[in-house]
């Protein structure tokens, strides 16, 4: 097989290699009659990427003899690394470089990449290459309920939001919107990053059919490849998909060039994560609960967190006006809470107390150290002796 690319073709066929580079580490050259076909996958299997780059594209396209156009010719595969690391500056390319001859010989099993530059520099790359069976994702795209089509910009734009190392997002779609968010596995250290999620208007989008709703997860490292090199050449980008669990394509077609990337996706019960057991309501008074969820007491209020993230309920706690009310709401807290809710409501209300009304209250339960005694304005209430003015602390 022998091709040849010029001006400004060769950054369009550098920019299919750094979108391939980006699912495997190796590189399968299929040159056919309708094209030649450049295709990587993963090592995970769980993501693939072809470009058919055809005869149009190039300014010479030929197989070597007839019998090579009625049969399964060459299927060579080089490393990513090799071919990488001749396109990687595709400006100085552009700016340098007229012609690329690219050609395949079986006898000597390689692939010679020749780049023809001004003031009459040549450059030949020598490539040695494996002979291995053509690889191609089998998905049909006509089955997807799902069908998206949106300018590459406007994807990319999207895309470009997320941090680098993002590895994984969520696509989300009904009939009225459709979602793009970052990925967290199982919640976990969700404190620790910045949860980004846009929606787009059925309008934003140049095909927009919505079979049935759904939720899938896919890799963006592999999508970013296809995006950048539909974004370059104002390409729109067809997205087929179904439930999650099944395959996701993304595809550019044009006059001289089809790319597709199949993207695996995260089941149900991946997506969704583990389950998180559910907290049942407590039915016990408000003093034992106080012992067991998470309380923030602020002015006369209670607080409860929820760890099912509902609303916060609010609780008004009573007041207390006298000692009588004071030791029924110990004896309450004793025959109903726990000891360690009585212990919690005796310090909470014995601080309202004094030294002397506990000697001579005979109806509450055994009092508990208290933590904090105080002097009001009664000490010349002639029924009650005397108090400190000094505030004693006890630990």
């Amino acid at each position: 097989m022998n091709c040849v690319i010029e001006g400004s073709c060769i950054k369009v066929f550098g920019k299919a290699v750094h979108a391939l580079s980006r699912i495997g580490d190796e590189l399968w050259l299929d040159p056919m009659v309708k094209g030649l076909a450049l295709r990587s996958v993963s090592s995970a299997l769980s993501a693939y990427g072809g470009f058919l780059f055809s005869p149009l594209f190039f300014q010479q396209y030929s197989l070597r003899s007839l019998s090579e156009q009625h049969r399964q010719a060459i299927k060579c595969k080089v490393l990513m690394k090799s071919v990488l690391s001749l396109f990687r500056c595709l400006t100085s390319i552009e700016r340098s470089v007229q012609e690329c001859h690219i050609s395949i010989t079986t006898p000597t099993d390689r692939v010679m990449i020749q780049f023809i530059c001004r003031h009459g520099i040549t450059k030949t790359h020598n490539l040695s290459f494996q002979e291995s069976e053509a690889v191609e994702a089998m998905f049909a795209t006509h089955l997807c309920p799902n069908v998206l089509k949106a300018p590459a910009r406007l994807l990319g734009d999207m895309v470009a939001h997320f941090p680098v190392f993002q590895e994984e997002i969520t696509l989300s779609t009904t009939p009225l919107k459709v979602c793009l968010r970052n990925y967290q596995e199982g919640g976990k250290g969700h404190m620790k990053m910045t949860c980004t999620e846009m929606s787009l208007h059925p309008d934003e989008f140049d095909h927009f059919q919505i079979g049935e709703d759904s939720d899938i997860t896919f890799c963006l490292k592999e999508l970013r490849g296809i995006l950048s090199f539909a974004a370059s050449h104002c390409l729109p980008v067809s997205v087929h998909f179904g439930a999650a669990g099944n395959p996701v394509c993304f595809s550019v077609k044009d006059e001289v060039v089809d790319a597709t990337v199949v993207l695996a996706t995260l089941n149900n019960s991946e997506s969704r994560g583990p389950p998180q057991p559910e907290t049942p309501a407590p039915a016990t008074p408000r003093c034992a609960d106080a012992a067991v969820l998470p309380v923030g007491v602020c002015e006369e209020h209670e607080r409860v967190l929820s760890s099912q993230g509902s609303p916060e309920w609010i609780h008004p706690l009573p007041r207390i006006s006298g000692p009588t009310r004071l030791c029924e709401a110990e004896e309450c807290a004793s025959t109903t809470a726990t000891p360690a809710s009585t212990k919690i409501c005796s310090l909470l209300f014995k601080a309202l107390s004094s030294e002397e009304e506990d000697d001579e209250d005979d109806g509450c339960t055994a009092r508990l150290p208290v933590l904090a005694r105080y002097s009001d304005e009664d000490e010349n209430d002639e029924d009650y002796p005397a108090r400190s003015s000094t505030v004693r602390v006890e630990f």
